[in-house]
């Protein structure tokens, strides 16, 4: 006579319930139609996807590297622009730079005693402003004085100067000189500033004409 099942050893029991339970899932992956084949399916279909996308991503994470380098760069760029428009202002910016040759002057010692404007010479990108100046002061003193035009934030040129000594000379001074004053000069101070992109000259697309062979 046979034992029923309920009366056979439960280890036995157990084993044989996890295998018809083992069997019913590894059932329901491969039987069409079934909901753990559909959630099976699914789910390799949302795997496929997922690969394009994160090929993608990974695409646009070197754009986006390349971006913030793009972006320091172009900081860079525009604090060098910023520093040449300061050396080389797109205004003339007169009474500035006149400011400036006086305190250059008056710290160190020296006296302006003339400062005539001269006609803008056009350059292709930019324009010299030339000045006429008539100083006078003591020699180290006007020493310091070019030192200091050197560091000015403009970009100066000082032309055609003429130094003389006033000691010893028999002419009296047209102006009347601070005291340790022994030299007296002319010259020619020359700043410049850039035109507006607008009215640069377009480039030169002429072309020479190959020569003709005979």
């Amino acid at each position: 006579m046979a034992t029923p099942f309920r009366d056979w050893p439960w280890p036995i029991q157990a084993l044989i319930y996890l295998g018809v339970a083992f069997l019913i899932v590894l059932l329901g992956f491969w039987v069409p139609f079934s909901p753990v084949a559909k959630v099976r399916t699914d789910l390799e279909a949302a795997k496929a996807q997922l690969k394009p996308l994160e090929t993608e991503v990974q695409n646009l994470r070197v754009y986006q590297q390349r971006r913030v380098e793009l972006q320091s760069e172009m900081e860079a760029l525009q604090k060098q622009l910023a520093t040449l428009q300061t050396i080389v202002p797109e205004d003339k910016q007169v009474d500035q730079f006149i400011i400036m040759l006086q305190t250059a002057a008056s710290t160190s010692g020296v006296s302006i005693r003339r400062i005539a404007t001269k006609p803008i010479v056009p350059k292709d990108y930019h324009d010299e402003m030339p000045f006429d100046l008539e100083v006078d002061g003591p020699y180290f003193s006007v020493l310091d004085f070019f030192g200091k035009l050197s560091r000015l934030s403009r970009i100066i040129n000082v032309g055609d100067l003429k130094l003389n000594g006033i000691g010893g000379t028999t002419a009296a001074p047209q102006f009347q000189t601070t005291p340790g004053t022994t030299v007296t000069g002319t010259m020619t101070v020359t700043t410049y500033f850039s035109k507006p992109a607008d009215e640069q000259p377009p480039p030169d697309t002429k072309k020479t004409a190959a020569p003709v062979k005979r």
